[in-house]
């Protein structure tokens, strides 16, 4: 199994800055490159085989996307750079599917690093794939690790034109792709959020070992969650006070609208994490408690039969002349005086309310 914090970087040992090494998991065959091009009144979606397909799109005034599923291919992510006058160091982290959410500033373009998050409610498992995003001046580029459906209804606004997306430029655009993004991280903490307040009461009534494995497994996938979330918020901050001729002035509210709701995500993932914290305290409790329960029952048996044992052994013994055996009833004498001691210990116990 593929680590999921930490990337192996053994390939890009002792590399010069800016070499083009894929780092991760190939998760498609093929890489797919998708543009979108439109203004308030017109629009063009085509699937690009050639990277210079695009270069007519940058002499015109409209907003370009240009979309690539697949990181793998070293030559096309070196096409898209030149053909966009990136600098090295954008596509070297691109490739690298282990970078760590952040934002830097370029002479031409914003480069944003992101991680798309899902929860898989079949595997109980939170699903990471890297998203990295470069604002150009009237062109959006994004890089995703595979082809999904995460920013379909993003697409399907600017068919439709439906808001203020087509009547606004790029820099609205990546907004819209963050929100989208943002969205998501709170729609799975709500559905891990679910499973983990579901386990408290089972904690409560039936601290099996099941249980501790759950509570362990849920604090695997909060932790990868805050991984991804905590740096965004960081970015998402520092993109909401840019000072940069990319970001339109008009966007500035979106984007510390956005910073809100990250705020949230992060807030929710530090509740849910200080409840498995709780929980796993309440669990070592509860089986404590159950283990001194049973050390309190078996204590008591202990503390009632040795006085028992004592008188046994004690009649147990050896002795030629012992005159209470020379009595007809003493066996049942025997008897009647272990019962006594024993009821007798029980009615203490009782009274100082250790039973």
């Amino acid at each position: 199994m593929p680590a999921r914090f930490l990337k192996k970087r053994s390939e890009k040992i002792g590399l010069a800055p800016g070499s083009l090494v894929f780092v991760g998991e190939k998760k498609m065959e093929k890489p797919k490159v998708r543009l979108i091009n439109y203004n308030n009144s017109n629009l063009q979606e085509i699937e690009l085989q050639i990277i210079r397909e695009s270069d007519k799109f940058k002499k015109i005034e409209t907003v370009t996307w240009l979309n690539v599923d697949g990181l793998h291919d070293d030559d096309l992510i070196r096409d898209i750079g030149n053909e966009f006058e990136l600098d090295s160091l954008i596509l070297e982290d691109i490739m690298n599917t282990g970078q760590r959410p952040k934002l830097e500033e370029f002479d031409n373009a914003i480069f944003i690093v992101a991680k798309m998050l899902n929860y898989d409610e079949t595997k109980d498992e939170i699903i990471s794939e890297q998203l990295s995003l470069v604002i150009g001046e009237n062109f959006l580029l994004t890089f995703q690790e595979r082809v999904g459906d995460y920013f379909e209804p993003v697409r399907n606004r600017i068919r439709k034109s439906k808001g203020r997306i087509r009547n606004a430029g790029v820099d609205y655009l990546a907004y819209a792709l963050l929100d989208t993004v943002v969205d998501n991280y709170i729609m799975s903490i709500e559905k891990l959020g679910e499973k983990i307040e579901d386990i408290e009461e089972e904690i409560i009534d039936n601290p099996d070992p099941e249980i501790l494995e759950k509570i362990q497994d849920f604090k695997r996938e909060v932790n990868f969650m805050r991984k991804g979330i905590r740096p965004a918020r960081e970015f998402i901050l520092q993109l909401s006070k840019i000072d940069s001729d990319l970001v339109d002035d008009n966007t500035i509210p979106f984007l510390k609208d956005l910073l809100d709701l990250i705020t949230q995500a992060v807030e929710s993932v530090e509740v849910y994490r200080e409840m498995l914290n709780d929980q796993l305290n309440i669990y070592h409790t509860s089986v404590s408690n159950k283990m001194n329960e049973v050390m309190k029952i078996l204590t008591i048996f202990a503390a009632i039969f040795i006085p028992l044992t004592f008188i046994a052994g004690i009649y147990g013994t050896n002795f030629e002349y012992f005159p209470e055996l020379g009595f007809k009833y003493s066996y049942f004498i025997f008897w009647g005086i272990l019962i006594t001691v024993g009821l007798i210990m029980l009615r203490y116990f009782k009274n100082k309310n250790w039973l």
